[in-house]
């Protein structure tokens, strides 16, 4: 189930209707506090996030998402007539999957659903990655560092291990940004730049695998 939390009855209303109409089942939300409460008794396949909100804005929806256990791996896409590189880089860097601004277009914003739903159910039972003090558990969405757990976002995670499946091939920024956002964002490099600048952070001292060759992009090495 789709969880819409965005406060314009008419953009809910019409986002729900046409996501059940083509067989992908949605609920709408106009408020956090109604959205938290589903949230209490089913966990969503995926959230399309509004951030100026009543109650409380959609980073800080965002934000509690990405601290709970059980919502912290679900695809959220944020919907916003916000269109700066600021607020674009803020939203991703909080944790969101993909950005669309409004007025938007509905056959793009299901083709940016269904991607990012094939992305992440991606059956990957057989892989297991390891090197050096790193291990990676795609089955179970684990990353270990020293046989300790890292939390990573959803995209974080999903850089580590494209760059792990291409086993030392640099990566471009174009490349990450198409395969890991699935469109190509503007042009603008930041957003892979900050997400590999977290990644890096949270895997301590296996951070220095994740290679910059400069003026060309990123790869995974010892």
């Amino acid at each position: 189930m789709i969880y819409v939390l965005e406060d314009d009855n008419s953009i809910r209303e019409f986002v729900v209707y046409t996501l059940c109409h083509m067989d992908l089942g949605a609920k709408g939300f106009e408020r956090p506090s109604e959205f938290w409460i589903e949230v209490e008794k089913n966990t969503p396949e995926l959230v399309l996030l509004d951030i100026m909100l009543p109650e409380e804005d959609g980073l800080s929806v965002l934000k509690k998402l990405r601290e709970n256990e059980r919502t912290k791996d679900v695809p959220v896409i944020m919907l916003t007539a916000k269109n700066t590189e600021y607020d674009k880089v803020l939203g991703l860097d909080t944790g969101a999957d993909d950005y669309v601004a409004k007025p938007f277009g509905m056959m793009e914003l299901v083709a940016r659903i269904k991607a990012l739903l094939r992305r992440t159910n991606k059956d990957n039972k057989e892989k297991v990655y390891s090197l050096g003090i790193l291990k990676v558990y795609p089955a179970r969405h684990q990353v270990k560092v020293c046989d300790e757990e890292v939390i990573l976002t959803l995209k974080e995670y999903e850089l580590l291990v494209m760059l792990l499946e291409k086993n030392g091939m640099v990566c471009t920024r174009d490349q990450l940004l198409n395969s890991i956002w699935g469109y190509e964002f503007d042009g603008e490099s930041r957003t892979v730049d900050v997400h590999i600048r977290t990644l890096r952070q949270k895997l301590g001292e296996a951070g220095v695998y994740v290679e910059t060759v400069r003026g060309v992009g990123y790869r995974i090495g010892e």
